[in-house]
């Protein structure tokens, strides 16, 4: 069998995701501060790239960057681009304002109205890093009368607590890592437990609440007994088992209980590190007259525009042809990243519109009257993708009449209503409604989940008993049996 070499000629279509589409993607699912580290860094990295004033970008001088299209960045072997100027045949060629619609461009800037005073978040309580429980404690013990053995069994016995302020290793461990009877380290771990806040390096619950009524002086026989017997029940506000057991009235057992719950179950807690994240908006909602107005907040946001310089050093028949080479590549990175941030701050303008479109009901009256809706709904409104719908809405945040919320808040599936007349509801709403049910009952009587079905049912809201105790457990209520307080007299 003979072989022999054959050309053939075979067409094919493949998806590719370019290089710049791909960066188009990066950016549109970045967070506002990711954003402009983002930013930031090309700043550095890319000479050609410089970030223009408030004064350049007001008048639009930034902009005419813009009008520059990648295809049209002269090549070295162009005669036309040595007579020509490249700004000005781009300049000629494309039309910005066709990118980016008028109702985007009026909306760049956060808008003046001087017959309304702006509502913004407020910042309070910027405190600076607070103390740390491990420096707090430790300033104790520098100040305590204790030799060093003791001060190093305290050292490892301040440096070994969790969060809330538990010792978490055993005493034989610390003896046999100092090298002394387990009696020393008890001495030290009893003086520690009366640092402020009382009840640190406590190894459990039962001997934190015992320390706090020595320190308090309280000497009443039942409180100490239910904190040494009987917390189970506390938990379970089994009242009457206490009194049985103790063989008191339930009138006394709450009464000693009370005082419990005036002590604090987590010392180290009111000393946590965890800083408050304070978030900045995307994008302003605001309602003027009866209408409701999109703004982006491009507040702190770098404004790039691209360097004169470099502009010139292209145009110069003199530069060298490998730093033309190098200005046209960082030129067309530089192009690309602009367009990029544009067509996401566009993209982030167009699905906040839509979203207040679908709920201006909830912005209204508030988050009863939020209304079901999906990814496609928006997306089929605004001539997107589901899949970019889904990466706007990530980590973007939005500041409405109402409060401020994250985009991906809006979307909410729906549950029917029981007459199938009206409108179905949405499940957000749907568990503000149990919280406030839960919140306004009886403690002597707390509501069962089977009893917020038949309320809910009387709004001709049809939802089953284990959906409300899913919707319960994600807002983190109790079940009956531990909400319910005895009835004192």
């Amino acid at each position: 069998m003979a072989l022999e070499l054959r050309q053939q000629l075979k067409l094919s279509q493949q998806l590719v995701m370019t290089p710049q589409l791909q960066q188009a993607i990066k950016l549109l699912q970045l967070s506002r501060i990711e954003l402009i580290e983002t930013i930031n860094q090309e700043l550095e990295q890319n000479p050609v790239l410089e970030e223009a004033t408030e004064e350049e970008w007001r008048s639009g001088e930034s902009l005419e960057l813009t009008n520059i299209e990648v295809d049209h960045i002269p090549s070295l072997s162009s005669s036309e681009a040595e007579q020509t100027p490249w700004e000005e045949k781009a300049l000629k060629e494309v039309d910005w304002s066709e990118y980016i619609d008028d109702d985007y461009k009026a909306s760049s800037s956060l808008p003046s109205y001087s017959f309304e005073e702006k509502e913004v978040p407020n910042y309070e309580n910027m405190i600076s890093k607070g103390t740390d429980i491990t420096e707090h404690l430790l300033w104790q013990l520098q100040m305590s009368r204790m030799d060093d053995l003791e001060r190093q069994i305290g050292c490892l016995i301040i440096g070994n607590l969790d969060k809330n302020g538990y010792l978490a290793i055993s005493l034989e461990e610390i003896a046999k890592e100092v090298k002394c009877d387990v009696g020393k380290v008890e001495k030290v771990l009893k003086q520690i437990q009366m640092f402020d806040p009382v009840g640190i390096a406590a190894r459990d619950l039962r001997e934190c609440l015992l320390v706090q009524l020595d320190y308090l002086g309280i000497k009443d026989p039942l409180v100490r007994k239910i904190v040494d017997k009987y917390l189970h029940y506390v938990e379970r506000h089994n009242y009457q088992a206490i009194a049985k057991a103790t063989k008191t009235s339930v009138e006394e057992v709450a009464a000693a209980i009370q005082i419990i719950t005036n002590l604090d179950p987590r010392p180290g807690r009111a000393y946590s590190t965890d800083e408050v994240q304070y978030i900045v908006p995307d994008i302003y909602v605001y309602k003027v007259d009866d209408e409701y107005v999109v703004t982006l907040n491009e507040e702190d946001l770098p404004r790039l525009k691209i360097s004169q310089y470099y502009k010139e050093t292209l145009n110069n028949p003199e530069a060298p042809n490998p730093t033309k080479e190098f200005i046209q590549e960082k030129l067309k990175s530089a192009i690309w990243l602009i367009k990029s941030i544009h067509q996401r701050q566009k993209t982030i303008y167009k699905v906040t519109k839509s979203i207040v479109k679908f709920q201006r009901e909830f912005l209204d009256k508030g988050i009863a009257y939020l209304k079901p809706l999906v990814l496609r709904d928006v997306a089929e409104d605004v001539g997107m993708h589901e899949s970019t719908i889904s990466r706007v809405t990530t980590n973007k945040y939005v500041h409405t009449p109402q409060g401020i919320f994250e985009l991906k808040f809006f979307f909410s599936t729906g549950l029917s209503r029981r007459d199938g007349n009206g409108s179905d509801i949405a499940a957000q709403s749907v568990k503000e409604r149990i919280k406030q049910l839960i919140q306004s009952e009886d403690p002597t009587k707390p509501y069962s989940d089977k009893q917020i079905v038949e309320i809910l049912a009387k709004d001709n809201i049809k939802i089953a008993r284990r959906t409300v105790a899913k919707y319960r457990e994600m807002l983190g209520i109790l079940p009956s049996n531990r909400r319910k307080r005895p009835k004192i007299k």
